[in-house]
């Protein structure tokens, strides 16, 4: 892991603590580390809104253990960066306690931003001209993007540029199933950066991840060399999907992890040689995500046009479902679940795309007593 997502987890990390810890937490790290990350992350998100067009600087002034930091926020259309200091000219400030800040943006959501004071150089007297119509937005602008959901996963997909939506459908699948992870401080693996071998192309699902999941810290494994796309919260690896042994070792090292996308090869057997290496990573509660099976029914990609064919992607999805129910089925005695068995829990499929959800498949199977050949003496089920 790079000391840079290494520092953004211990971030994430102390957004969580008590109030005993979180001061010293802060400490440990760097008021002014800190302070820096948690506006860089306000700048991506404010990047996402509206602005009035023309650049407009807002003062912030963060307050941590008797000691003012100072950083200006440039804002304008669509776009925003930090800058540190002092602006003497910024027609606004917004004044906050670091650990305030640090939670709103970072921690579970709650009643942040009680230290927040908004304050404007002019304040309006009579009707409201241009310009300060224009602090005025701005000012909501950053508070948006401090304590703010981001938009939905069609609207971010839209945004971004991903093909999620308009390549294909995915957007309102993943919103569906990704829901109840919005909130909580995730890892997610996307195999498959896009823009091929260009190392300053591809990135549009990462960043849609970034922004979905506020509190999350995003990877992206491609064969090609992409780590210029790195940023906050977001980590561009390079490796081979093919290469279990590999896989493996990442998992190691940045897992385990919450979600994991196969958005790469597309190639059956590097699907299945990627599921096998990265669920066994896969925290319980968490999914894994298969896209595009579509070439399961393509020989050019390692499938077969035979639909009952072995050894394709799909294949692989469907000896899941039958493990899915490993309990009912007529066995021998030496014959254990396997571990893969004892683990999915549920298989949902859609049109080209599957979420399989890991978790512990331990759930007795029918009676004994229940006829399972024609041998046996019929029984039906009762509510008795």
């Amino acid at each position: 892991m790079s000391t840079d997502s290494t520092l953004i987890e211990n971030i994430l990390l102390a957004a969580c603590l008590a109030d005993a810890d979180i001061f010293g937490r802060v400490v440990d790290l760097g008021p002014s580390i800190v302070s820096e990350a948690i506006l860089a992350e306000v700048a991506s998100r404010a990047a996402l809104l509206a602005g009035q067009g023309d650049e407009l600087a807002i003062q912030f002034d963060l307050g941590f253990g008797g000691e003012r930091l100072g950083y200006t926020l440039i804002l304008g259309d669509h776009r925003a960066h930090v800058e540190t200091g002092w602006d003497n000219e910024a027609p606004a400030t917004i004044r906050q306690e670091l650990v305030d800040l640090l939670r709103e943006v970072f921690g579970p959501a709650g009643p942040h931003g009680a230290t927040r004071e908004m304050i404007k150089k002019s304040p309006s007297v009579g009707p409201r001209t241009q310009e300060d119509r224009a602090v005025v937005a701005a000012i909501s602008q950053v508070v948006a993007a401090v304590s703010q959901r981001p938009p939905n996963l069609t609207e971010l997909a839209v945004l971004f540029g991903t093909d999620k939506w308009g390549g294909h459908w995915y957007a309102p699948y993943y919103q569906r199933y990704f829901e109840p992870y919005r909130e909580q401080s995730v890892k997610v693996l996307e195999i498959g950066v896009g823009g091929y071998d260009s190392p300053d192309l591809g990135g549009e699902s990462l960043r849609m991840w970034k922004h979905y999941f506020r509190r999350g810290l995003i990877y992206g494994l491609d064969v090609f060399e992409k780590a210029d796309l790195s940023e906050s919260r977001l980590s561009v690896l390079q490796g081979d999907q093919g290469d279990e042994q590999f896989l493996d070792s990442l998992a190691r090292q940045v897992g385990p992890f919450d979600i994991v996308i196969d958005d790469g090869s597309h190639f059956s057997h590097h699907i299945i040689t990627s599921f096998n290496a990265l669920f066994p990573h896969v925290r319980p509660g968490g999914l894994y995500v298969i896209e595009d099976l579509q070439t399961s029914y393509w020989p050019g990609w390692g499938g077969n046009t035979d639909p009952s064919a072995q050894g394709t992607s799909m294949a692989m999805v469907k000896n899941l479902l039958d493990g899915l129910n490993h309990q009912e089925q007529m066995r021998e005695a030496d014959r254990k679940p396997s571990a893969t068995e004892l683990t999915v829990t549920g298989i949902h499929a859609h049109h080209n795309l599957v979420f399989i959800e890991k978790g512990l498949n331990t759930e007795p199977g029918a009676p004994a007593a229940l006829a399972r050949t024609g041998d046996e003496p019929s029984r039906m089920y009762t509510n008795e």
